[in-house]
């Protein structure tokens, strides 16, 4: 057991809120103390990702093992009364489906957001009502990572267990129902489905027909995010050490939450634009605009304005990658020079080439290792910043608010300040997500909107670098042979990709 941080028996007692970041590779839970927003402790628990190919599935039992796990560890390190806790909610990664049985029992292992398996699937949705319907409608074309691609997947290929399904959950709605035994969800998780509609804030009933899904298999849409979706179930409480009865937010998807953290939303900052570099890339901004591109998904955020989105499959693991096949440090890499490294070795979602390869162009005599690395992260960069691009922002010159594992890498940094041609702003808090599923919780238990609570917190608070001048040379070379590669990609299927 960790040691307890002493106690001052003079001071006023803490009244508490827990968020969870429950992501692709791990949960974390976040303590907070409601009046200040200050992190007073956070415990962390792994996840299991398994899948070859195309393929990323996670048990989710082991998503709540993990929650439970990391509550009980934030806890004990926060030496607080588990009485202080007054609510908890839960952000999730997006996209993922959970089939659940009569029982509320998993029927096989969650199918996650980075699974590449239903872009057949995701091509014939879009071919069967068009582009430009798809965007009216939910403001997103159907690609690989979305649910409704991924139970039309299901369908097709295990027919048997999506006969067996009474429920359909994404990740986040799965862990709240573990909390207090409702089937809620919240506008912006629910974007992302491409079963729901954020002008109309409901489920769109030709698209549940279209994909062969009924609306009451699918968890209510709250208000918000902060809205209570019930309270903490008896077995729940025990299972997590905490008081029953405390009240559980809806919650929402992991941007969403990383936005509220920010303070990005209706009252706070709008049209601000996020670069998150981590497992993927997103860009990303609260705004009250509605979004008509092809290359973002027209995302709700949890509060009722918009948080349009673009994602890219691949940004830090792709870019260690080729640091490890190298034998480089991951900071040990110069720009690329003439080089082009598009470091798709996952596919890629933006732009939609889920059967792609990584491609490597214009080596010469002397390329170097360092320059080759460099090449990869101006790849990775390249493709977030485009679809930076197509944010309809009415502060196109805000500056860039740069969250995730990446942005505490040099390499990451400079070379999105050097594409990008803007001001970088570095939020000093490194747990966002859990911070904004906080402030959703405290939302929960006070009836306060969530986005002035985390103003007022300053968990978006951080250091602003300059703008340097943009390096437009790199940029048009990459999206060049981004360009010219693109068709040769986008006419593979996946059974052709290497």
């Amino acid at each position: 057991m960790p040691s307890r941080p002493a106690q001052n028996p003079d001071a006023a007692p803490v009244s508490a809120v827990i968020g969870v970041d429950s992501s692709t590779q791990s949960t974390k839970a976040a303590v907070v103390d409601t009046a200040t927003g200050r992190l007073l402790a956070v415990g962390r628990a792994p996840h299991t990702v398994t899948g070859q190919g195309g393929a990323r599935e996670s048990d989710p039992e082991q998503w709540w093992q993990a929650l439970c796990a990391a509550v009980a560890a934030a806890l004990a390190e926060s030496g607080l009364d588990p009485a202080a806790v007054t609510g908890i909610a839960v952000a999730g990664q997006q996209h993922g489906l959970v089939t659940l049985d009569a029982e509320g029992r998993p029927l096989r292992p969650a199918i996650l957001w980075n699974d590449t398996r239903s872009a057949p699937q995701a091509a014939a949705l879009t071919a069967a009502l068009g582009r430009d319907a798809w965007l009216d409608r939910t403001g997103t074309v159907p690609v690989a990572s979305m649910t409704a691609a991924k139970w039309m997947w299901l369908r097709e290929n295990e027919p048997s267990t999506a006969a067996r399904a009474a429920a359909v959950r994404l990740p986040h709605d799965f862990l709240t129902e573990r909390l207090c035994g409702a089937a809620v969800t919240d506008p912006g998780d629910a974007s992302g489905t491409c079963w729901y509609d954020p002008a109309t804030q409901g489920y769109d009933p030709e698209l549940l027909a279209l994909t062969g899904i009924r609306a009451d298999m699918l968890s209510t849409v709250a208000a918000t995010g902060a809205t209570p979706a019930g309270h903490l179930t008896t077995e729940a409480a025990r299972a997590l050490g905490l008081p029953a009865d405390i009240p559980v937010a809806a919650g929402t998807g992991d941007n969403m939450a990383a936005a509220v953290g920010l303070g990005l939303g209706a009252e706070g900052l709008l049209d601000h634009p996020v670069v998150s570099l981590g497992t993927s890339g997103t860009v990303f901004a609260a705004t009250r605009n509605r979004p008509h591109s092809a290359l973002l998904a027209g995302f709700a955020a949890t509060d009722g304005t918009r948080l349009p989105l673009g994602c890219t499959l691949n940004c830090t693991l792709a870019v260690d990658k080729v640091a490890e096949l190298l034998g480089l440090d991951r900071e040990d890499a110069v720009p690329g020079g003439e080089a082009v490294l598009l470091p798709f070795l996952d596919g890629e979602r933006t732009p939609d080439l889920p059967a792609a390869s990584g491609l490597l162009h214009g080596l010469r005599h002397d390329t170097t290792r360092q320059q080759i690395l460099g090449a990869a992260y101006e790849g990775a960069v390249v493709a977030v910043l485009r679809a930076l691009d197509e944010l309809p922002l009415d502060a196109p010159d805000a500056p860039l608010r740069l969250i995730g594992g990446g942005a505490r890498g040099t390499m990451w940094v400079e070379t999105v300040r050097r594409l990008s041609g803007r001001a970088v702003i570095l939020p000093d808090s490194g747990e966002l997500v859990a911070l904004g599923a906080a402030a959703l919780a405290a939302g929960a238990a006070t009836g306060r909107d969530p986005v002035a609570l985390a103003t007022e917190w300053g968990t978006g608070a951080g250091r602003e670098l300059p703008a340097v001048a943009r390096d437009t040379a790199t940029w048009d070379r990459v999206t060049s042979v981004l360009d010219r590669a693109a068709p040769a990609l986008l006419t593979r299927t996946p059974d052709e990709a290497p």
